[in-house]
């Protein structure tokens, strides 16, 4: 019987053992994974474990020296420039192998290579959008350019030194998960994160919605409900600015809308109120007679964090600040004498066109009267654990048409049979604007940089020891009229074409104004007196409006206050219209609970604090009303239609100007035509239902803004245990500390100019990409309480800090 036992113990252990070393499907094989000497145990040692090491590099020119502080924060000092940018490279793999590769497979379509045919249809849409298509196009002319060909090569050596180095069991955990391991780095994989970040912040489009709303309702309704400039705004360039340039000659677009359209389209359309903010305080507004910037942009918050924390120092550079993992040089931050930061202009730069092609081979389109050729582009999609994917791409003089006739799109984004034109189609050197950036010492230098730039448009702000402040509306505009692109367009038609660039110098900028500051929140960038076309809609102006305020008011500030102002809470979108709304609830109507209700958002300071319960009340009673006014005629209603609902400044326009408007009605309802109060009351009740069944009984205390609007910062591959679930703080759309659920400012910067530059800084996360590290999310708290780190910024190696807690060497052989 013990030799039966036996025998059984053993089939079962090689059983197991099997089983474990073979991949189930898409699943990895569980026994690498498992291995206390390969698997997930070795990544439980800490990332500080050598804090003074020597190591050999491949490729290097001169002994490279790394500084590390408290925070994992590497201060790289090199002989040259390629030894920088090589260090650069292997530093950021060190700590953000796996984030910046998955970023690099995401946007060059090639998830499906690692997680099976589940990301198949999310790779055949970046494939078909032509994101690896624009990165090609952008590295043919990086790489033309000895000076940015040195950087990108010098970046990926490093990468590769890192990853050739060690041994399955040094791998980040998520390849461990996942069942692969990385490939080498190469200037592509760079060009594809630019282009990753263009798609993040510039590929959406109103197109088709727009097209639909104005077939089903005329021009007169569109000019009215979606007008081309807000009711209130505050631009970036202040209004009344004189422009310094003589405009072209206007364009007349000839036909703005094609032939009729039918179906759903969905491009990530952006909720409202989130952004990012910036400014500048010039020397009569400081306590140091030199300027403040700020800067802090607001993305959605993930885990590893999107920017990475680095200074750089060189024969011609000490930059300071953070970057993106997998681009070389700082991003966001600032040297001895500029300081640097920016905020998304949210630019039109995709357009779609109605496409006339000549047979169902697609060979030949029509346009200006001849019918030219497409181009075709085979891209080859590997599935792990299928078949190849080979999908053919055809390419007209305005871009891809994503999907062909009966081509079921990824979540109905994009119209079949259609071309996209997209600035991320484009090549430009956006990494020369940041190398540049790095080295500027005035002025004259920063102006020179951004002349290089391409997209994402971004609002570049500005401050240096000169005592200058500046910013500009940066970015390739293309050269269309007015409205062109706000609706699907008549690809036959040249007329309709992109036209050329708006010249860099007569993009939107200001130096030094009167009023003694710069700022931006993804406002509109200038008054309706700028001669040329951006978009018709950027974000709502409440941000933009209570920084203007503040700053106004502002005499001798600090470092501090500027912090203070950038977890300002004030809620002006409460300020403006909820008087009006409670004027509106008819109290009558009201019962137990809501009349509780309505006491506290009534007696509320419009301060968005944790504690706060008029802010859950306000928030999602906005949603309701809106819901309420505008569903019954701009619902998204199934395959037929994909409309958008007219901004917020609209229905706050139409709310105190227009209470009489005939969209208070829901058409849906044949016995009672509904009025402003009936749609204020019945969302205000259905508000307090909602919370009461979400939260319980009115409280106080479960009412609070933080109970019903806490923060998640999530890992990239959607893994709970990886997360930072439920984080305590204030903010929200329409706030400066624009904080919601997902998405909030993803790196806080203060910068002091002067004869000794003086920062601080904060992202919600960590230096290192390892979930079992001290340094993977250790910042978060700091950053819910809204304080900031002291950035230090070494001007030698050899300075002495207390912070400075390792020293690497790293020589060639």
């Amino acid at each position: 019987m013990k030799y039966t036992r036996a025998a059984s113990s053993l089939l079962l252990v090689v059983g197991l053992t099997y089983l474990l070393n073979r991949p189930l499907g898409v699943v990895p094989a569980l026994g690498p994974f498992l291995s206390p000497f390969e698997g997930f145990w070795q990544n439980g040692e800490a990332a500080a474990k050598n804090p003074f090491r020597q190591l050999t590099l491949d490729g290097l020119k001169a002994q490279v020296n790394i500084e590390l502080d408290d925070n994992m924060v590497p201060h790289i000092f090199a002989q040259n420039n390629h030894d920088l940018y090589l260090a650069q490279g292997y530093m950021t793999a060190y700590h953000r192998l796996w984030q910046m590769e998955f970023y690099a497979r995401a946007a060059g379509g090639r998830l499906s290579e690692v997680l099976g045919a589940r990301t198949v249809e999310y790779d055949r849409y970046n494939r078909r959008m032509g994101m690896v298509y624009g990165a090609e196009k952008s590295l043919a002319a990086m790489m033309a350019d000895p000076v940015l060909k040195e950087i990108l090569e010098a970046y990926a050596e490093g990468v590769n030194a890192f990853i050739d180095q060690n041994h399955a069991r040094d791998l980040p955990v998520e390849y461990k998960l996942l069942g692969y391991k990385p490939e080498h780095w190469t200037p592509l994989h760079s060009m594809l994160m630019f282009k990753n970040m263009t798609a993040m912040l510039a590929g959406g489009s109103d197109d088709w919605a727009m097209t639909q709303i104005k077939q089903k309702y005329g021009q007169e309704v569109v000019n009215d409900l979606f007008p081309n400039y807000p009711t209130r705004e505050s631009p970036i360039i202040p209004a009344g600015t004189k422009w310094d340039f003589t405009p072209l000659k206007p364009i007349t677009l000839a036909s703005a809308v094609a032939p009729k359209v039918a179906g759903r389209f969905e491009l990530d359309e952006k909720p409202e109120g989130i952004g990012s903010n910036n400014w500048a305080v010039s020397g009569s507004k400081s306590s140091s007679g030199y300027p403040i910037l700020a800067n802090d942009p607001h993305l959605q918050l993930t885990l590893p964090s999107i920017w990475y924390q680095i200074q750089l120092h060189g024969p011609d550079v000490n930059a300071c600040g953070v970057s993106l993992p997998g681009v070389p040089g700082v991003t966001i931050g600032f040297n001895q004498d500029v300081a640097w930061g920016v905020t998304n202009v949210d630019a039109d730069v995709m357009d779609f066109y109605q496409i006339k092609f000549k047979d169902p081979s697609m060979a030949e389109y029509q346009h200006g009267g001849q019918w030219k050729k497409t181009t075709s582009r085979v891209e080859t999609i590997k599935i792990k654990g299928k078949a190849d994917l080979i999908d053919t791409v055809f390419y007209t003089h305005h871009g891809p048409v994503v999907y062909n006739e009966g081509q079921k799109p990824f979540k109905k984004q994009v119209p079949n049979g259609y071309a996209m034109r997209w600035i991320g189609h484009d090549a430009y050197r956006d990494l020369y604007t940041f190398h540049l950036l790095n080295r500027a010492k005035n002025h004259a230098d920063y102006r020179k940089a951004l002349s290089f730039y391409g997209a994402p448009a971004q609002n570049f702000i500005y401050a240096d020891r000169h005592r200058d402040i500046a910013i500009s509306a940066n970015g390739r505009y293309p050269l269309k009229a007015k409205e062109q692109g706000k609706f699907v367009m008549d690809g036959t038609d040249p007329a309709n074409d992109w036209n050329g660039w708006v010249p860099a110098e007569h993009n939107p900028h200001v130096k030094n104004p009167p009023r003694g500051f710069v700022s931006s929140a993804n406002q509109s960038s200038t008054d309706p007196t700028y001669p040329y076309y951006i978009n018709w809609r950027f974000a709502p102006a409440e941000r933009g409006i209570r920084i203007n305020q503040r700053l106004a008011n502002m005499q001798g500030a600090t470092l501090d206050s500027l912090r203070i102002l950038q977890n300002d809470n004030y809620n002006v979108a409460a300020e403006y219209i909820l008087p009006t709304l409670l004027r509106s609830v008819n109290i009558k109507d009201l019962r137990g609970d809501q009349l509780l209700a309505y006491n506290a958002v009534e007696t509320w300071n419009y301060d968005n604090g944790i504690n706060a319960v008029g802010a859950s009340i306000f928030e999602n009673w906005l949603d309701l009303l809106g819901a309420a006014v505008w569903e019954d005629e701009f619902a998204r209603d199934g395959d037929k239609n994909s409309l958008r609902y007219p901004t917020r400044d609209r229905l706050y326009t139409m709310m105190l100007k227009q209470p009489t408007a005939k969209w208070f009605d829901n058409v849906a309802t044949k016995d009672k035509i509904e009025t402003m109060s009936d749609d204020v009351t019945l969302s205000f009740k259905n508000t307090i239902d909602s919370l009461t069944k979400w939260q319980g009984p009115f409280d106080a205390k479960t009412w609070a803004w933080n109970k019903t609007k806490s923060t998640d910062i999530k890992h990239l591959a959607q893994l709970p245990a990886f997360s930072r679930m439920n984080i305590v703080n204030g903010g929200g759309r329409g706030c400066i500390n624009a904080t919601t659920q997902q998405n909030g400012p993803s790196w806080r910067m203060v910068v002091a100019l002067g004869e000794n530059v003086k920062a601080y800084g904060l992202y919600p996360g960590g230096q290192s990409g390892n979930p079992s590290s001290k340094y993977y999310d250790n910042m978060i708290n700091k950053w819910a309480k809204g304080e900031l780190n002291e950035l230090i910024y070494m001007k030698t190696k050899d300075d002495k800090s207390a912070k400075i807690i390792g020293s690497w060497k790293l020589v060639n052989k």
